[in-house]
């Protein structure tokens, strides 16, 4: 699969791309009110006229910036090459004009912008730090992606999405202090792209202690996903989720068993397991158990693929790799 738009919305809000530098209206009277979108902030990443600090300093001085509640960094300059330090820098500069900022997300990028395992990232956490009050934080691409431990005591929802996900990073938001959190959502990847966990290192996610608020766990788009649903079927985080995300990955009838056979899933509102390689009869199983529960079960195969060699061996993948 590829990522074949940017981001529709942000903390509840439309997203809105802030215009060109030769788009930039003389003020603010042809833009949509500060408070009411997500503000879309980007530049091109091949041979781009402007630096995306750039285009974040003509958006300070349009915008009534202090009314802004969620921005969205699209592509900055040669993403594939670098990182986006020069843009948290100038973000968190800038922490005194956006006072009511709840929402944040960082590399919003298509495939034809910056392949998402090409995307360099680096220490996103700074951006936690500057705003104590950020409800919503996302990170798309793995690469060079630095998150150690932290403490955030509002954050609410956390997304990071990536054809590999460092084990570094993996242990650093589980070892995060997030009281706040109800929705956290990783993608996990494989390691052809980094994506070097294992299922002993999302123990402390199945524990949930770290996590008391958590209502939506999504941990997918994996090789190791029938790993990850044999730990769920004990673990002590489900039995207060409302949703449970194990989509995008290579999940297998053994997972699906193991997550049937396990502890109850009768109270959850939804269980997503799209793009899979579950047998129909079990898809069926899935469906007749949990859907009279009230249960929306979503056992979409989608567009999950295997190759098979002349051997036997069969090759299947996850949803977003490259």
């Amino acid at each position: 699969m590829t990522l074949g738009s940017h981001l529709q919305e942000l903390h509840g809000l439309p997203a809105f791309a802030f215009p060109d530098a030769g788009d930039t209206p003389a003020d603010a009277s042809a833009l949509p009110s500060p408070e009411s979108v997500a503000w879309r902030i980007a530049v091109d990443s091949y041979d781009s006229k402007e630096e995306w600090e750039d285009a974040f300093a003509r958006f300070l001085e349009t915008v009534d910036t202090r009314q802004v509640r969620a921005l969205i960094v699209g592509a900055w300059s040669d993403a594939y090459e670098s990182g986006p330090d020069e843009v948290i820098k100038a973000l968190v500069a800038a922490r005194d004009r956006l006072p009511a900022l709840r929402g944040v997300f960082l590399g919003d990028m298509l495939s034809e912008e910056c392949e998402i395992s090409w995307i360099n990232q680096g220490d996103v956490t700074p951006l936690l730090e500057a705003f104590p009050d950020l409800e919503e934080f996302g990170v798309r691409g793995g690469s060079e992606l630095v998150f150690p431990a932290v403490r955030h005591e509002r954050l609410r929802k956390l997304t990071v999405e990536s054809g590999g996900l460092p084990v570094e990073v993996v242990r650093g938001i589980a070892g995060s202090d997030l009281p706040a959190l109800v929705e956290l959502d990783l993608w996990l990847g494989t390691p052809e792209y980094g994506g070097d966990a294992d299922v002993a290192d999302l123990e402390p996610f199945f524990a949930g202690t770290r996590l008391p608020s958590l209502k939506h766990l999504a941990l997918r788009n994996s090789e190791i996903q029938d790993a990850v649903c044999t730990a769920l079927a004990s673990a002590p985080v489900v039995a207060r989720l409302e949703v449970l995300d194990v989509s995008m990955g290579v999940l297998t009838d053994d997972g699906a068993t193991a997550l049937l056979t396990g502890q109850p899933l009768t109270h959850l509102k939804k269980l997503d397991l799209h793009h899979n390689y579950l047998s129909e009869e079990l898809r069926t199983r899935l469906l007749e158990t949990l859907e009279p529960a009230g249960v929306e079960v979503d056992a979409d195969s989608d567009d999950a693929d295997s190759d098979e060699e002349d051997d036997g061996t069969v090759w299947r993948f996850v949803s977003v790799g490259e």
